[in-house]
C-alpha cells in the first residue's frame, strides 16, 4: 500500500482549504482580466459581423442557369 501523497485536493479531487486560501488573492485579478479578454474578443466578433454584414456582394458576377443538354435519341 503505497502512501498518501500530499495534495491540495480530497480523495474526491475538491479543492481543499489550503488550495483556496492560496488562490483567495488572485480571485478579483483573474475575473477581471477574464471579462477583459471577454469584452476584447466579443468586441472583435461583433466588429466582424458588422463589417461582414455590410458588403452587397454587388461586385460577384453570378453565373447563368446551367444549359439543358437535348435528350438523346433511344436506338
Amino acid at each position: 500500500m503505497a502512501p498518501p501523497h500530499a495534495s491540495y485536493y480530497d480523495a474526491r479531487l475538491r479543492q481543499g482549504a489550503a488550495l483556496v486560501r492560496a488562490r483567495r488573492p488572485y480571485l478579483f485579478k483573474n475575473a477581471v482580466t477574464g471579462l477583459g479578454l471577454f469584452a476584447v474578443v466579443g468586441g472583435i466578433y461583433y466588429y466582424t459581423l458588422k463589417a461582414v454584414g455590410q458588403d452587397e456582394f454587388a461586385d460577384v458576377k453570378v453565373p447563368d442557369a446551367p444549359r439543358k443538354l437535348p435528350a438523346a435519341k433511344p436506338n
